[in-house]
């Protein structure tokens, strides 16, 4: 990224654009020190053992002497940057660090003499606001390279700067601050005014189902399964009660009319499966884990329920300390997506926000500002304006962890679990996932309270049975003159995304494409937020009928009507696979999934081969020798180093063998 292009980016005011979920998966780590392990070499855990010596060393620089500074009476805010990011800090002539100034209305002193550790001093001076404003378009600049550092920190010039507070951390008391800890913490949550979670009023129709007839309903709603997560023996009789499905919209919203008046303007038949049994336990107050496949009416699950939650509320909307509802989502895709399903129904004057990186801070900043009851957020983002004090989660009744399975993989563990730290723990929580790994177990146990886990057809990775899947062997030299054929076959109502490893093949194949009067859009990490939007509001409104992605574009997109899914590259995990075959054959509708597999892919012909057949889908002969081929492939290789482990343990670990 050369000089001139950040000095355009500066003079447009577009610091948010352009920044997307790889951004959002580095932003300010749930511990302050991870980015410091890795550029140790050291494994999180040896490092998270030694957090203390982090926290002494901050506790010295908050406390300790500021030298080097004005003597007028402001107070300055600190932050300590990469020294090897000062000139991309001050720019050609000084023009980036004066544009900054511009834009956030505080004076930028760089201290040279001041740091440690390679960092330097840069104070901001100014009003709170414009030393903020400052702060984050500092970041939004250097966050992209890595520059800012995750261990740095921020502190305010004291009046006494002589003065130094050190704490003895070897004699240091842990329980004691511990429960201490704990008794703010109960005090602060016994102090929030109570809520209400149960709104749901049964009908005696559902009430009076037979075992039989709970049975069959969820038989034929694709082998609903419903059951306690964990087990607990202190739960009382009522909360080990499941709740009945229901079979229609009326028999779960036949109290709350306005609902079913905006049900009813999206001509929806029936509930779908997750929503039949879902709406009874989350309208009774419970907590939820619904593991279902994409495109099976999940939103709209949580949805329905947390608007009548917030409206039901005993404390008025402009006494609450902000917003209501909570929805941590994976991507900015995503998040977007929720954001229109939630604009789909206006119920009662709730407002929504959507707040992401890469859209405008601060026009989120403003909406949030004015007051919102649902705000939908990716984990980056979200922690930016919490611990800026722009975003107050401590009213926060209702959570939802959307795709939670992809949020674990993306690395957002740190950023979920210090964003609940600051949302009451006697909240409804509810959790959705396409899969059940351990990780998503563990954060279940962590944050919820005797959840009820609803899944629909099987916990075991599958796809959705309304694809046809077709793998095609392939050299990689086939690749594109295949994929061009598949072009020229679409019919006037295909719709296409075509998936490819690498960002930059994507670009080179758009520009392939545009030579050829080939129209298409694409989506990948690196394009802007705007036109990753205009890509996807193409595909979905006809404009083109190819969508070259990577997997940024693999879960959390809703376009009904794709048809194929062309899988250039294969992906990198067998769940990925999953994911992508699901963008087609959604809402009812059928849909293909074509697939190159190549010599290098043999890794995942295995998996491939039970995802295939779970779905009764045709397996190549091929597939079946790849998979058999790697497996003893495996095995010599595995034999081999037990081997060369043998016999180093048998020469007192020196080799036994030289150079010939």
């Amino acid at each position: 990224m050369n000089d001139s292009w950040d000095n355009d980016r500066m003079s447009s005011r577009r610091y948010d654009r352009g920044y997307d979920h790889r951004r959002d998966n580095r932003r300010e780590r749930d511990t302050q020190f991870y980015r410091r392990s890795h550029k140790s070499g050291d494994n999180w855990q040896d490092n998270a053992s030694s957090t203390h010596n982090y926290e002494n060393d901050s506790y010295r620089r908050e406390h300790g002497r500021i030298s080097n500074h004005s003597s007028n009476d402001t107070n300055g805010l600190v932050m300590y940057i990469d020294t090897n990011s000062i000139g991309r800090l001050v720019g050609r002539g000084g023009s980036k660090i004066k544009a900054l100034e511009s834009e956030s209305n505080a004076k930028i002193n760089i201290d040279r003499n001041q740091g440690e550790n390679g960092q330097t001093a840069v104070t901001l001076i100014g009003t709170d606001d414009a030393q903020q404003q400052a702060k984050s378009l500092i970041e939004e600049l250097l966050i992209d390279r890595g520059s800012m550092q995750e261990n740095e920190f921020m502190r305010r010039e004291t009046d006494k700067p002589d003065e130094k507070n050190e704490i003895d951390w070897a004699n240091f008391d842990w329980s004691k601050a511990n429960e201490e800890y704990e008794e703010r913490q109960k005090k602060k949550w016994a102090a929030l005014a109570p809520i209400i979670k149960n709104f749901y009023k049964e009908d005696p129709v559902v009430a009076n189902m037979s075992a039989s007839k709970v049975d069959h309903i969820r038989k034929t709603n694709n082998n609903i399964e419903v059951r306690h997560v964990f087990e607990n023996k202190d739960n009382t009789d009522e909360e080990m009660k499941i709740p009945n499905p229901v079979e229609t919209f009326e028999q779960a919203f036949q109290t709350y009319p306005d609902i079913l008046t905006e049900i009813r303007k999206q001509n929806f038949e029936k509930p779908s499966p997750i929503q039949c049994q879902a709406w009874p336990i989350l309208l009774s107050g419970r907590d939820l884990i619904g593991i279902a496949q994409t495109g099976t009416g999940k939103t709209l699950a949580f949805l329905l329920p947390a608007l009548i939650h917030i409206d039901g509320q005993l404390t008025p909307r402009d006494e609450r300390p902000g917003p209501n509802v909570l929805v941590m989502a994976p991507t900015r895709e995503l998040a977007l997506q929720i954001e229109k399903e939630v604009a789909k129904y206006s119920y009662h004057g709730i407002k929504a926000v959507c707040v992401y990186g890469g859209g405008s801070r601060k026009e989120q900043v403003n909406i949030v500002s004015k007051g919102v009851q649902i705000v939908i957020a990716t984990p980056g983002r979200l922690n930016d304006l919490v611990q800026a004090g722009i975003l107050d989660v401590s009213g926060v009744t209702y959570l939802i962890l959307d795709e939670a399975d992809r949020m674990l993989d993306m690395g957002f563990e740190p950023q979920i679990r210090k964003t609940l730290l600051g949302v009451r723990p006697d909240r409804q929580t509810v959790m959705t996932s396409a899969t059940w790994p351990q990780g998503v177990r563990r954060l279940a146990q962590s944050y919820m309270k005797n959840p009820l886990q609803v899944f629909v057809g099987s916990l075991d990775l599958a796809a959705v049975h309304s694809v046809t899947q077709r793998i095609y062997m392939v050299d990689v030299e086939e690749k594109s003159d295949l994929m061009h054929q598949f072009f020229q076959e679409m019919g006037p109502h295909d719709k296409v995304i075509v998936f490819f490893g690498k960002k930059s093949t994507v670009d080179d194949i758009a520009s392939d494409l545009a030579l050829s009067n080939i129209d298409c859009q694409s989506i990948h990490g690196d394009r802007e937020q705007a036109d990753r939007e205009q890509a996807l509001e193409d595909l979905k409104t006809g404009s083109v009928q190819i969508l070259l992605a990577t997997d940024v574009a693999s879960r959390g997109i809703d376009i009904e009507d794709v048809t194929h899914v062309l899988n250039y590259d294969f992906p990198r995990d067998i769940e990925e696979y999953v994911h992508r075959v699901g963008r087609t054959g959604r809402a009812g509708r059928t849909g293909e999934s074509i697939t190159f597999m190549t010599r290098k892919d043999w890794h995942h012909a295995k998996a491939l081969i039970n995802i295939l057949e779970e779905a009764n889908q045709e397996v190549p002969e091929e597939v079946y020798k790849m998979a058999e081929r790697y497996e003893a492939w495996k095995q010599k290789k595995d034999a081999d180093q037990s081997f060369l482990r043998g016999n180093r343990n048998s020469n007192g670990g020196r080799r036994n063998y030289r150079r010939t």
